[in-house]
Protein backbone atom coordinates (compact mmCIF):
# COMPACT_ATOMS: atom_id res chain seq x y z
CA UNK A 1 0.00 0.00 0.00
CA UNK A 2 3.18 2.43 0.82
CA UNK A 3 4.27 1.64 -2.76
CA UNK A 4 4.11 4.70 -5.17
CA UNK A 5 2.64 3.33 -8.51
CA UNK A 6 3.14 4.21 -12.05
CA UNK A 7 2.06 7.29 -13.08
CA UNK A 8 -0.89 7.20 -14.51
CA UNK A 9 -3.83 10.38 -14.40
CA UNK A 10 -7.18 8.39 -14.95
CA UNK A 11 -9.08 11.80 -15.14
CA UNK A 12 -10.81 12.00 -18.16
CA UNK A 13 -9.56 15.74 -20.31
CA UNK A 14 -12.03 18.47 -19.56
CA UNK A 15 -13.14 22.32 -20.42
CA UNK A 16 -10.89 24.53 -18.30
CA UNK A 17 -13.40 26.78 -15.77
CA UNK A 18 -13.27 30.04 -15.70
CA UNK A 19 -12.18 31.69 -12.12
CA UNK A 20 -15.68 32.16 -11.54
CA UNK A 21 -17.07 29.03 -11.44
CA UNK A 22 -13.94 28.22 -9.25
CA UNK A 23 -15.68 29.17 -5.95
CA UNK A 24 -15.87 26.16 -3.52
CA UNK A 25 -13.13 24.59 -1.35
CA UNK A 26 -13.41 22.11 1.54
CA UNK A 27 -12.12 21.26 4.94
CA UNK A 28 -12.04 18.17 6.75
CA UNK A 29 -12.08 17.72 10.49
CA UNK A 30 -11.41 14.68 12.53
CA UNK A 31 -12.28 14.55 16.01
CA UNK A 32 -10.15 12.43 17.44
CA UNK A 33 -11.64 9.32 20.43
CA UNK A 34 -14.12 8.03 18.73
CA UNK A 35 -12.46 6.09 15.75
CA UNK A 36 -14.58 7.28 13.21
CA UNK A 37 -13.77 9.50 10.29
CA UNK A 38 -15.27 12.89 10.91
CA UNK A 39 -15.50 15.87 8.37
CA UNK A 40 -16.88 19.69 9.03
CA UNK A 41 -17.20 21.20 5.20
CA UNK A 42 -16.14 24.91 4.73
CA UNK A 43 -16.75 27.08 1.49
CA UNK A 44 -15.22 29.76 0.32
CA UNK A 45 -15.52 31.89 -2.79
CA UNK A 46 -11.81 32.98 -3.91
CA UNK A 47 -11.60 35.34 -7.35
CA UNK A 48 -8.16 34.73 -8.82
CA UNK A 49 -8.24 37.37 -9.88
CA UNK A 50 -9.31 37.14 -13.86
CA UNK A 51 -6.36 35.67 -16.14
CA UNK A 52 -5.50 32.04 -15.07
CA UNK A 53 -1.47 31.75 -15.11
CA UNK A 54 -0.08 28.24 -14.78
CA UNK A 55 0.39 26.73 -11.48
CA UNK A 56 2.63 23.88 -12.51
CA UNK A 57 6.54 23.99 -11.64
CA UNK A 58 8.28 25.37 -14.49
CA UNK A 59 5.17 26.77 -16.35
CA UNK A 60 4.55 23.36 -17.52
CA UNK A 61 1.17 22.11 -18.90
CA UNK A 62 -1.53 22.89 -16.14
CA UNK A 63 -3.28 19.71 -14.82
CA UNK A 64 -6.94 19.03 -15.25
CA UNK A 65 -9.17 20.72 -12.41
CA UNK A 66 -9.93 18.88 -9.64
CA UNK A 67 -14.01 18.50 -9.08
CA UNK A 68 -14.47 17.59 -5.27
CA UNK A 69 -17.55 16.42 -4.22
CA UNK A 70 -18.89 18.47 -1.48
CA UNK A 71 -22.27 19.88 1.02
CA UNK A 72 -21.06 23.38 1.76
CA UNK A 73 -22.18 26.02 -0.61
CA UNK A 74 -20.04 28.90 -1.57
CA UNK A 75 -20.34 32.38 -0.48
CA UNK A 76 -20.62 33.19 3.34
CA UNK A 77 -23.19 33.12 6.17
CA UNK A 78 -25.34 36.44 5.89
CA UNK A 79 -24.53 39.51 7.79
CA UNK A 80 -20.56 38.33 7.73
CA UNK A 81 -18.47 40.86 5.98
CA UNK A 82 -16.05 38.76 3.12
CA UNK A 83 -12.68 37.96 5.21
CA UNK A 84 -13.76 37.88 8.42
CA UNK A 85 -14.50 34.39 10.72
CA UNK A 86 -17.84 33.08 10.58
CA UNK A 87 -19.07 34.12 14.57
CA UNK A 88 -20.85 30.26 14.51
CA UNK A 89 -17.77 28.54 13.60
CA UNK A 90 -14.61 27.97 15.51
CA UNK A 91 -11.34 30.18 14.41
CA UNK A 92 -8.12 28.48 13.96
CA UNK A 93 -4.96 29.57 15.23
CA UNK A 94 -1.37 28.61 14.63
CA UNK A 95 1.14 27.90 17.39
CA UNK A 96 4.24 28.06 15.66
CA UNK A 97 5.49 27.98 12.75
CA UNK A 98 4.88 25.78 9.77
CA UNK A 99 7.09 23.60 7.19
CA UNK A 100 7.21 25.19 3.67
CA UNK A 101 5.42 22.73 1.06
CA UNK A 102 7.43 20.61 -2.00
CA UNK A 103 6.86 22.32 -4.78
CA UNK A 104 3.93 19.64 -6.13
CA UNK A 105 2.49 16.45 -5.02
CA UNK A 106 0.47 14.12 -6.98
CA UNK A 107 -3.67 12.71 -6.62
CA UNK A 108 -4.20 9.35 -6.41
CA UNK A 109 -7.50 7.46 -7.64
CA UNK A 110 -8.95 4.48 -6.67
CA UNK A 111 -8.97 2.83 -10.52
CA UNK A 112 -9.14 -0.55 -11.78
CA UNK A 113 -10.19 -3.85 -10.35
CA UNK A 114 -9.10 -6.98 -7.39
CA UNK A 115 -7.96 -9.57 -8.82
CA UNK A 116 -8.56 -13.10 -7.33
CA UNK A 117 -5.23 -13.79 -6.94
CA UNK A 118 -5.35 -10.35 -4.81
CA UNK A 119 -8.06 -11.85 -2.78
CA UNK A 120 -6.12 -14.88 -2.23
CA UNK A 121 -3.13 -13.24 -1.11
CA UNK A 122 -5.35 -11.08 1.49
CA UNK A 123 -7.26 -14.47 2.57
CA UNK A 124 -4.08 -16.28 3.09
CA UNK A 125 -3.05 -13.08 5.33
CA UNK A 126 -6.71 -13.84 6.88
CA UNK A 127 -6.33 -17.34 7.36
CA UNK A 128 -9.45 -17.63 5.40
CA UNK A 129 -9.77 -21.32 3.49
CA UNK A 130 -11.34 -21.76 0.26
CA UNK A 131 -11.04 -20.17 -2.96
CA UNK A 132 -12.28 -16.67 -4.14
CA UNK A 133 -15.58 -16.95 -6.12
CA UNK A 134 -16.85 -13.52 -7.76
CA UNK A 135 -20.60 -13.14 -6.46
CA UNK A 136 -22.54 -10.22 -8.31
CA UNK A 137 -19.31 -7.50 -7.72
CA UNK A 138 -17.77 -9.04 -4.71
CA UNK A 139 -15.04 -11.49 -4.32
CA UNK A 140 -16.00 -13.96 -1.10
CA UNK A 141 -13.71 -16.57 0.25
CA UNK A 142 -14.72 -19.07 3.38
CA UNK A 143 -18.07 -19.33 4.96
CA UNK A 144 -19.78 -22.70 5.15
CA UNK A 145 -23.19 -23.52 3.73
CA UNK A 146 -24.42 -23.05 6.77
CA UNK A 147 -23.28 -19.13 7.40
CA UNK A 148 -20.89 -20.56 9.85
CA UNK A 149 -16.91 -19.71 9.62
CA UNK A 150 -14.25 -16.95 8.53
CA UNK A 151 -15.95 -14.96 6.09
CA UNK A 152 -14.26 -12.94 3.66
CA UNK A 153 -15.52 -10.22 1.00
CA UNK A 154 -13.90 -8.16 -1.56
CA UNK A 155 -15.50 -5.38 -3.33
CA UNK A 156 -14.10 -5.92 -7.21
CA UNK A 157 -14.18 -2.54 -8.20
CA UNK A 158 -11.21 -0.25 -6.90
CA UNK A 159 -10.70 0.76 -4.25
CA UNK A 160 -11.35 -3.16 -3.40
CA UNK A 161 -13.04 -2.19 -0.04
CA UNK A 162 -12.13 -5.86 2.23
CA UNK A 163 -14.76 -7.08 5.01
CA UNK A 164 -13.67 -10.06 7.40
CA UNK A 165 -15.84 -11.82 9.74
CA UNK A 166 -13.96 -14.46 11.91
CA UNK A 167 -17.06 -15.95 13.35
CA UNK A 168 -20.40 -16.14 10.87
CA UNK A 169 -23.65 -15.49 11.88
CA UNK A 170 -25.64 -18.66 10.64
CA UNK A 171 -28.65 -19.16 8.40
CA UNK A 172 -28.22 -21.26 5.07
CA UNK A 173 -27.36 -19.09 1.94
CA UNK A 174 -29.33 -21.99 0.10
CA UNK A 175 -32.41 -19.44 -0.17
CA UNK A 176 -36.21 -20.83 -1.21
CA UNK A 177 -37.10 -18.76 -4.80
CA UNK A 178 -38.32 -15.96 -4.64
CA UNK A 179 -37.74 -15.97 -0.75
CA UNK A 180 -35.22 -13.90 1.58
CA UNK A 181 -32.74 -15.79 3.18
CA UNK A 182 -32.10 -14.55 7.46
CA UNK A 183 -28.84 -12.71 7.66
CA UNK A 184 -27.56 -11.74 10.68
CA UNK A 185 -24.27 -10.01 12.02
CA UNK A 186 -21.47 -11.49 12.89
CA UNK A 187 -20.65 -13.60 16.10
CA UNK A 188 -19.73 -12.39 19.16
CA UNK A 189 -16.19 -13.67 19.82
CA UNK A 190 -16.91 -13.83 23.56
CA UNK A 191 -16.61 -11.68 26.50
CA UNK A 192 -13.63 -10.93 28.79
CA UNK A 193 -11.58 -7.83 28.93
CA UNK A 194 -9.77 -6.04 25.96
CA UNK A 195 -6.29 -6.48 25.65
CA UNK A 196 -4.18 -3.99 25.76
CA UNK A 197 -2.75 -1.65 23.05
CA UNK A 198 0.65 -3.07 22.85
CA UNK A 199 -1.29 -6.13 22.61
CA UNK A 200 -3.71 -5.41 19.95
CA UNK A 201 -0.80 -3.52 17.76
CA UNK A 202 1.38 -6.21 17.75
CA UNK A 203 -1.80 -8.88 16.97
CA UNK A 204 -2.47 -6.64 14.35
CA UNK A 205 0.93 -6.23 12.84
CA UNK A 206 1.30 -9.24 10.71
CA UNK A 207 -1.91 -8.23 8.69
CA UNK A 208 -1.02 -4.83 8.21
CA UNK A 209 2.83 -6.01 6.86
CA UNK A 210 0.46 -8.40 4.39
CA UNK A 211 -1.18 -5.25 3.24
CA UNK A 212 1.87 -3.49 2.70
CA UNK A 213 1.35 -0.72 5.66
CA UNK A 214 3.73 -1.34 7.97
CA UNK A 215 4.77 2.40 7.69
CA UNK A 216 1.23 3.27 9.25
CA UNK A 217 0.51 5.60 11.80
CA UNK A 218 -1.49 3.06 14.03
CA UNK A 219 -4.09 3.96 16.99
CA UNK A 220 -5.63 1.40 19.04
CA UNK A 221 -7.21 3.64 21.73
CA UNK A 222 -10.77 2.70 21.30
CA UNK A 223 -12.54 -0.06 22.87
CA UNK A 224 -15.94 -1.69 21.85
CA UNK A 225 -16.81 -3.73 25.34
CA UNK A 226 -13.90 -6.52 25.01
CA UNK A 227 -12.62 -5.60 21.13
CA UNK A 228 -9.97 -3.34 21.10
CA UNK A 229 -10.11 -1.61 17.56
CA UNK A 230 -6.82 -0.94 15.70
CA UNK A 231 -6.96 1.86 13.15
CA UNK A 232 -4.10 2.14 10.54
CA UNK A 233 -3.40 5.02 8.34
CA UNK A 234 -0.91 4.26 5.78
CA UNK A 235 1.76 6.26 3.98
CA UNK A 236 1.03 6.54 -0.12
CA UNK A 237 3.91 8.12 -1.87
CA UNK A 238 5.60 8.90 1.42
CA UNK A 239 3.16 11.13 2.38
CA UNK A 240 0.86 10.12 5.40
CA UNK A 241 -3.19 9.73 4.54
CA UNK A 242 -6.74 10.60 6.22
CA UNK A 243 -9.42 8.80 5.49
CA UNK A 244 -7.63 6.08 4.22
CA UNK A 245 -7.84 3.75 6.74
CA UNK A 246 -7.55 -0.09 7.82
CA UNK A 247 -9.74 -0.92 10.94
CA UNK A 248 -8.76 -4.12 13.03
CA UNK A 249 -10.69 -5.94 15.63
CA UNK A 250 -8.77 -7.52 18.24
CA UNK A 251 -11.16 -10.24 20.94
CA UNK A 252 -10.04 -10.65 24.14
CA UNK A 253 -8.33 -13.55 23.53
CA UNK A 254 -5.50 -11.47 21.10
CA UNK A 255 -6.98 -13.12 17.67
CA UNK A 256 -8.31 -10.65 14.90
CA UNK A 257 -12.22 -11.25 15.35
CA UNK A 258 -13.01 -8.81 12.50
CA UNK A 259 -11.92 -5.74 10.05
CA UNK A 260 -12.20 -4.01 6.77
CA UNK A 261 -10.51 -1.38 4.55
CA UNK A 262 -9.10 -0.74 1.13
CA UNK A 263 -7.10 -3.71 -0.70
CA UNK A 264 -5.80 -1.98 -3.94
CA UNK A 265 -3.18 0.67 -3.55
CA UNK A 266 -4.25 4.23 -5.45
CA UNK A 267 -3.06 4.96 -8.86
CA UNK A 268 -0.88 8.28 -9.23
CA UNK A 269 -2.53 11.00 -11.09
CA UNK A 270 -1.74 14.41 -12.20
CA UNK A 271 0.79 16.28 -9.94
CA UNK A 272 -0.55 19.75 -8.88
CA UNK A 273 1.60 22.94 -7.32
CA UNK A 274 1.18 23.14 -3.43
CA UNK A 275 -0.27 26.35 -1.34
CA UNK A 276 1.68 26.64 2.16
CA UNK A 277 -0.44 25.40 5.36
CA UNK A 278 -0.95 29.00 6.02
CA UNK A 279 -2.77 29.99 3.27
CA UNK A 280 -4.84 26.91 3.88
CA UNK A 281 -4.96 27.51 7.64
CA UNK A 282 -7.01 30.74 6.03
CA UNK A 283 -9.52 29.05 4.05
CA UNK A 284 -10.44 27.33 7.37
CA UNK A 285 -11.24 30.91 8.93
CA UNK A 286 -13.09 31.68 6.01
CA UNK A 287 -16.64 32.49 5.77
CA UNK A 288 -18.89 29.41 6.01
CA UNK A 289 -22.36 28.82 4.69
CA UNK A 290 -24.86 26.67 5.87
CA UNK A 291 -24.38 27.40 9.46
CA UNK A 292 -28.04 26.64 10.13
CA UNK A 293 -29.55 23.43 10.05
CA UNK A 294 -31.95 20.97 11.30
CA UNK A 295 -32.36 19.59 14.76
CA UNK A 296 -32.18 15.92 15.16
CA UNK A 297 -28.84 13.76 14.04
CA UNK A 298 -28.57 10.60 12.43
CA UNK A 299 -25.99 8.64 13.98
CA UNK A 300 -22.30 8.97 13.40
CA UNK A 301 -19.99 6.20 13.92
CA UNK A 302 -19.03 4.80 16.15
CA UNK A 303 -21.91 5.99 18.70
CA UNK A 304 -25.06 4.15 19.07
CA UNK A 305 -27.22 3.50 16.84
CA UNK A 306 -31.10 4.45 16.74
CA UNK A 307 -33.38 1.69 15.91
CA UNK A 308 -35.81 2.43 12.93
CA UNK A 309 -39.18 2.01 12.57
CA UNK A 310 -39.53 0.76 9.12
CA UNK A 311 -43.29 2.34 7.43
CA UNK A 312 -45.51 0.84 4.84
CA UNK A 313 -45.46 -2.27 3.14
CA UNK A 314 -44.85 -1.47 -0.49
CA UNK A 315 -42.23 -2.94 -2.27
CA UNK A 316 -41.13 0.56 -2.79
CA UNK A 317 -41.55 2.78 0.44
CA UNK A 318 -39.38 5.94 1.86
CA UNK A 319 -37.84 5.36 5.45
CA UNK A 320 -36.34 7.22 8.07
CA UNK A 321 -34.51 6.50 10.68
CA UNK A 322 -34.80 6.99 14.51
CA UNK A 323 -36.89 6.46 17.56
CA UNK A 324 -40.00 8.31 17.49
CA UNK A 325 -40.38 11.19 20.24
CA UNK A 326 -36.75 10.26 21.25
CA UNK A 327 -34.50 13.74 21.49
CA UNK A 328 -31.51 14.02 19.78
CA UNK A 329 -28.34 12.90 20.59
CA UNK A 330 -26.86 15.29 23.55
CA UNK A 331 -23.40 15.35 21.05
CA UNK A 332 -25.43 16.90 18.32
CA UNK A 333 -28.44 18.71 19.60
CA UNK A 334 -29.18 21.95 18.17
CA UNK A 335 -28.34 25.07 20.46
CA UNK A 336 -30.96 27.43 20.92
CA UNK A 337 -28.46 29.92 19.80
CA UNK A 338 -25.17 30.57 17.98
CA UNK A 339 -22.61 29.61 19.87
CA UNK A 340 -19.90 32.23 18.75
CA UNK A 341 -16.49 31.85 17.39
CA UNK A 342 -14.15 30.03 19.63
CA UNK A 343 -10.20 30.16 19.35
CA UNK A 344 -8.87 26.35 18.60
CA UNK A 345 -4.82 26.39 18.58
CA UNK A 346 -3.09 24.46 15.79
CA UNK A 347 -0.15 23.03 16.86
CA UNK A 348 1.22 20.91 14.09
CA UNK A 349 1.16 20.98 10.08
CA UNK A 350 2.32 18.64 7.93
CA UNK A 351 1.98 17.68 4.26
CA UNK A 352 -0.05 14.65 3.64
CA UNK A 353 -2.93 13.11 1.47
CA UNK A 354 -6.73 13.22 2.75
CA UNK A 355 -9.67 11.10 1.18
CA UNK A 356 -12.09 13.17 -0.68
CA UNK A 357 -15.22 11.87 -3.33
CA UNK A 358 -15.05 13.36 -6.73
CA UNK A 359 -18.40 11.98 -8.85
CA UNK A 360 -18.82 9.47 -5.92
CA UNK A 361 -14.88 8.04 -6.49
CA UNK A 362 -12.61 7.95 -3.88
CA UNK A 363 -9.81 10.28 -4.38
CA UNK A 364 -6.23 11.05 -2.34
CA UNK A 365 -6.08 15.00 -2.38
CA UNK A 366 -2.70 16.67 -1.49
CA UNK A 367 -3.72 18.35 1.52
CA UNK A 368 -2.55 19.85 5.01
CA UNK A 369 -3.28 17.66 7.97
CA UNK A 370 -3.13 20.57 11.29
CA UNK A 371 -2.97 18.56 15.08
CA UNK A 372 -5.60 21.07 16.80
CA UNK A 373 -6.50 20.71 20.80
CA UNK A 374 -10.35 22.12 21.37
CA UNK A 375 -11.26 23.08 24.55
CA UNK A 376 -12.75 20.25 26.38
CA UNK A 377 -11.85 17.38 24.36
CA UNK A 378 -10.36 14.49 25.95
CA UNK A 379 -7.15 14.36 23.44
CA UNK A 380 -6.15 16.08 19.87
CA UNK A 381 -8.00 16.51 16.67
CA UNK A 382 -6.91 16.49 13.19
CA UNK A 383 -8.37 19.27 10.42
CA UNK A 384 -7.58 18.83 6.74
CA UNK A 385 -7.58 21.42 4.47
CA UNK A 386 -6.74 20.90 0.77
CA UNK A 387 -3.21 22.47 -0.47
CA UNK A 388 -4.21 22.14 -4.05
CA UNK A 389 -4.86 26.31 -5.30
CA UNK A 390 -8.19 27.63 -6.06
CA UNK A 391 -7.47 27.97 -9.66
CA UNK A 392 -7.69 23.80 -9.70
CA UNK A 393 -10.33 23.60 -7.82
CA UNK A 394 -13.53 23.30 -9.96
CA UNK A 395 -17.09 23.34 -9.49
CA UNK A 396 -18.92 19.57 -10.01
CA UNK A 397 -21.03 19.59 -13.14
CA UNK A 398 -24.51 17.73 -11.99
CA UNK A 399 -25.23 14.25 -13.94
CA UNK A 400 -26.61 14.77 -16.96
CA UNK A 401 -30.69 12.97 -16.20
CA UNK A 402 -30.13 15.34 -12.95
CA UNK A 403 -32.00 13.01 -11.20
CA UNK A 404 -29.34 11.83 -8.59
CA UNK A 405 -31.17 11.94 -5.26
CA UNK A 406 -29.20 14.26 -2.59
CA UNK A 407 -26.21 15.23 -4.79
CA UNK A 408 -23.17 12.64 -4.72
CA UNK A 409 -21.94 14.12 -1.05
CA UNK A 410 -24.63 11.52 -0.10
CA UNK A 411 -23.29 8.21 -0.16
CA UNK A 412 -23.95 4.94 1.15
CA UNK A 413 -20.74 3.35 1.78
CA UNK A 414 -21.30 0.60 3.39
CA UNK A 415 -24.50 -1.85 4.89
CA UNK A 416 -25.07 -4.91 7.38
CA UNK A 417 -28.34 -6.70 7.56
CA UNK A 418 -29.82 -8.32 10.45
CA UNK A 419 -33.02 -9.87 9.04
CA UNK A 420 -35.50 -7.26 8.06
CA UNK A 421 -33.46 -4.31 9.48
CA UNK A 422 -30.73 -2.82 6.90
CA UNK A 423 -28.43 -0.58 8.65
CA UNK A 424 -26.26 1.78 6.05
CA UNK A 425 -23.39 3.50 5.85
CA UNK A 426 -23.79 7.07 5.21
CA UNK A 427 -20.97 9.45 4.05
CA UNK A 428 -23.18 12.74 4.54
CA UNK A 429 -24.64 15.26 6.51
CA UNK A 430 -24.46 14.86 10.21
CA UNK A 431 -27.18 16.62 11.58
CA UNK A 432 -31.27 16.11 10.09
CA UNK A 433 -32.36 12.37 9.44
CA UNK A 434 -32.08 11.11 5.61
CA UNK A 435 -34.77 9.72 3.60
CA UNK A 436 -33.94 6.18 2.80
CA UNK A 437 -35.68 5.03 -0.43
CA UNK A 438 -35.47 1.00 -1.34
CA UNK A 439 -36.62 -0.66 -4.49
CA UNK A 440 -36.40 -4.29 -3.70
CA UNK A 441 -36.86 -7.14 -6.29
CA UNK A 442 -35.57 -10.88 -6.10
CA UNK A 443 -32.21 -10.12 -6.89
CA UNK A 444 -31.48 -6.76 -5.63
CA UNK A 445 -32.27 -3.66 -3.29
CA UNK A 446 -31.63 -0.92 -4.62
CA UNK A 447 -30.95 2.18 -2.16
CA UNK A 448 -31.77 5.99 -2.98
CA UNK A 449 -31.06 8.75 -0.56
CA UNK A 450 -32.61 11.91 -0.30
CA UNK A 451 -30.67 14.78 1.91
CA UNK A 452 -32.13 15.51 5.73
CA UNK A 453 -34.26 18.97 5.32
CA UNK A 454 -33.45 22.33 6.66
CA UNK A 455 -35.54 23.88 9.40
CA UNK A 456 -34.89 27.78 9.58
CA UNK A 457 -34.01 29.37 13.37
CA UNK A 458 -31.79 25.52 14.09
CA UNK A 459 -28.26 25.61 14.38
CA UNK A 460 -26.44 22.91 13.13
CA UNK A 461 -22.85 22.84 11.23
CA UNK A 462 -22.75 22.02 7.76
CA UNK A 463 -21.17 18.40 8.28
CA UNK A 464 -19.81 15.69 6.25
CA UNK A 465 -19.43 12.74 8.03
CA UNK A 466 -19.65 8.81 8.53
CA UNK A 467 -23.71 8.39 9.93
CA UNK A 468 -25.18 4.93 10.14
CA UNK A 469 -28.98 4.65 9.79
CA UNK A 470 -31.80 1.87 9.66
CA UNK A 471 -34.08 0.88 7.05
CA UNK A 472 -36.96 -2.06 7.55
CA UNK A 473 -37.07 -4.07 4.40
CA UNK A 474 -40.47 -5.97 3.26
CA UNK A 475 -38.30 -9.38 3.20
CA UNK A 476 -35.25 -10.15 4.99
CA UNK A 477 -31.79 -9.51 2.52
CA UNK A 478 -30.48 -13.09 2.27
CA UNK A 479 -28.14 -13.34 -0.58
CA UNK A 480 -29.78 -10.07 -2.66
CA UNK A 481 -26.85 -7.40 -3.65
CA UNK A 482 -27.77 -3.97 -1.84
CA UNK A 483 -26.88 -1.19 -4.71
CA UNK A 484 -26.51 2.46 -5.05
CA UNK A 485 -29.13 4.00 -6.82
CA UNK A 486 -27.53 6.68 -7.72
CA UNK A 487 -24.79 5.08 -9.41
CA UNK A 488 -25.54 1.72 -10.05
CA UNK A 489 -22.87 0.34 -8.26
CA UNK A 490 -22.87 -2.33 -5.34
CA UNK A 491 -22.71 -1.11 -1.61
CA UNK A 492 -19.84 -3.27 0.28
CA UNK A 493 -21.00 -4.72 3.46
CA UNK A 494 -19.91 -3.30 6.68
Amino acid sequence: MSSERPEHDTARPRRRRSPAAVTSVAAAVLLAGGGGAYWAATAAGHDNGGAETSGAPGGTTDPPPLALDQSARSGGAPGIAPGEPDPRGPVYRADGTFPDPPKSAPVYRADGTVSAADVTRLAHALGVPGTPRLVGTDWKVGAAKDGTGPLLQVARQAPGTWTFTRFGSGGSDNCPQGKGCSSGGSASAGGGKAVSERAAKAAAAPLLKALGESDAKVDAGRVMGSVRVVNADPKIGGLPTYGWTTGLQIGADGRLTGGSGPLKAPVKGAGYPLIGAADALKRLNAPTAGATGSGGCATMEPLTERSASGAGTDAERTATTGTAGAPPSPSCAPSSKAPGSRAVTVSHAELGLAMRLAGGRQVLVPSWLFETRPAGTAGPGTVTAPAVPDRYLATPEPPADGNRPGGSDQTPTAYRAEGRTLTLRIMGQVCGRYGIRTTENRNTVRVALSAPARKPGKVCPDIIASVTQKVALEQPLGNRQVVNASTGDPVPRM
